[in-house]
């Protein structure tokens, strides 16, 4: 008679797999998270063609007219090559505009043009709902908490 044994491959959340020590492992929850969190966002805007560093960058941008890539790149913790890749997307989709720096002629200024700031317009409400979506089991006062903790682990 061949054993049964519960088929641990199926791709399916399984409650009734032993979690071992994953449960209380922060790094482990932060991932599951991101990962929820990913998904959700690349549901939510699917059809706005966009990336969650690229939103980052975009935010920034708007939020610090004239900025440059480095600043940038260190606020999001973008590696530099990671970064020109991005702002070259952007740039190609005319979202963002690279002018010399007035200050330092060796970086570039970043500047959004008037197609980034409608596009942000319409793809913000998007954005407040994947948001809304990701934080749907947490109170207002939970989700700042939560915020505020991240937020140290991430200096940590």
């Amino acid at each position: 008679m061949k054993p049964k044994f519960q088929d641990l491959n199926s791709g399916e959340i399984d409650s009734k797999l032993a979690q071992g020590g994953l449960a209380d492992l922060l790094g482990y929850q932060l991932r599951k998270a991101q990962v929820a969190a990913y998904q959700n966002f690349a549901e939510v805007l699917e059809s706005q063609d966009i990336s969650p560093g690229q939103v980052g960058v975009l935010l920034l941008v708007r939020d610090n007219p004239g900025v440059n890539q480095t600043r940038v790149g260190n606020a999001l913790g973008i590696d530099r090559s990671t970064l020109v890749a991005v702002i070259d997307r952007l740039e190609e989709r005319r979202l963002i505009a690279r002018t010399p720096s007035p200050k330092d002629r060796r970086s570039h200024a970043l500047m959004l043009t008037p197609a980034g700031e409608t596009y942000l317009e319409t793809m913000l409400p998007r954005l407040r709902e994947h948001e809304r979506q990701i934080a749907a089991g947490l109170s207002n006062d939970e989700r700042r908490n939560l915020i505020s903790l991240l937020a140290r682990v991430g200096v940590a």
